[in-house]
């Protein structure tokens, strides 16, 4: 039986439909489909990224070795990020090149039947959330709608009153001529407590020879 053509196209062109005509040609060009054999690739920086709480990096410390998110607060961060998309999927890989180490996040998006984005974060996928993907002035905006953790066998929902706030926008700088990323993670009664900013060239790259 033929696949429907939508089925090899990004979870993002699928979401949006006809409203990823109303992005910047270039941000709608970075959350379109990826053809086989070939990997989108962008490299910048980061001018700030990480928690500015100290008390918070030994929890980040546990959330950095499952991949998921960075101990520490740091500024002008080189970072690249390598973009498939793999029957259906968005599959990303994030190096942020911090100081004495390279931190990997990799993360994988998928369409669910009810049309809401689900993301799972870290190699082991420990974080879940679903999300709504919105356009506002030629850019991506990504808001959560809930969090979960998957702990071997355990599934766990975080409760709204608890879950944080997480936004991500995406948008084409014209003065620039680069990508602009930003994403934050606000939590009840604490306010921001992690967030990366920065801007990229993007590319898309053989993956062969």
């Amino acid at each position: 039986m033929t696949q429907p053509l939508t089925a090899h196209l990004s979870p993002y062109e699928r979401a949006l439909g006809d409203r990823i005509a109303e992005l910047h040609p270039k941000t709608g060009w970075y959350f379109r489909t990826i053809a086989d054999g070939q990997v989108g690739v962008g490299t910048g920086v980061f001018t700030t990224a990480g928690s500015r709480h100290r008390w918070l990096w030994p929890m980040f410390r546990i959330a950095e070795s499952l991949g998921v998110a960075f101990a520490g607060w740091q500024r002008d961060v080189p970072f690249r990020i390598e973009n498939r998309t793999v029957d259906g999927a968005a599959v990303a890989v994030r190096h942020f090149e911090l100081p004495g180490r390279t931190w990997v996040m990799p993360d994988i998006v998928v369409l669910g039947p009810n049309g809401i984005l689900r993301n799972e974060i870290g190699p082991h996928r420990t974080v879940v959330t679903t999300f709504d993907i919105d356009v506002r002035d030629g850019a991506v905006v990504l808001g959560i709608r809930r969090v979960g953790l998957r702990l071997g066998p355990l599934r766990l929902t975080v409760p709204r009153l608890l879950s944080p706030r997480i936004a991500l926008v995406e948008r084409w700088d014209d003065e620039r001529e680069q990508h602009h990323v930003n994403m934050t993670i606000d939590a009840p009664m604490l306010g921001r407590v992690y967030e990366y900013t920065g801007f990229f060239d993007y590319a898309i790259e053989s993956e062969t020879p």
